[in-house]
């Protein structure tokens, strides 16, 4: 994926935060109900829940948080490919090169 446009400004303090946060959102009954229906956010297909990992919508190092409206469930293949991209960004990423 080409990232010569896009700016990331990685806060190590905000990331750090972040991060703890997330970590007691992986132990809350919501997210535990989010990962037993064993669905990824992006691709759809079913997976065992302790397959899926917490992946965020906009991701940390883009200044996203770590709450409900921004964390979803996710395959490690779909968590692989966006890394820290937005998922408009690998959509493009792909039109792009189905262009080429």
């Amino acid at each position: 994926m080409n990232s010569e446009w896009i700016q990331i400004e990685k806060d190590p303090q905000h990331i750090a935060r972040e991060k703890s946060k997330a970590r007691q959102l992986r132990k809350s009954q919501w997210w535990k109900n989010k990962i037993a229906a064993g669905v990824c956010y992006y691709c759809q297909k079913k997976f065992p829940p302790h397959e899926l990992t917490m992946d965020h919508i906009v991701p940390l190092a883009r200044g996203g948080r770590s709450n409900k409206g921004n964390v979803v469930p996710c395959c490690r293949a779909c968590n692989a490919e966006k890394k820290y991209y937005t998922r408009a960004e690998v959509v493009m990423s792909k039109l792009r090169e189905a262009k080429q």
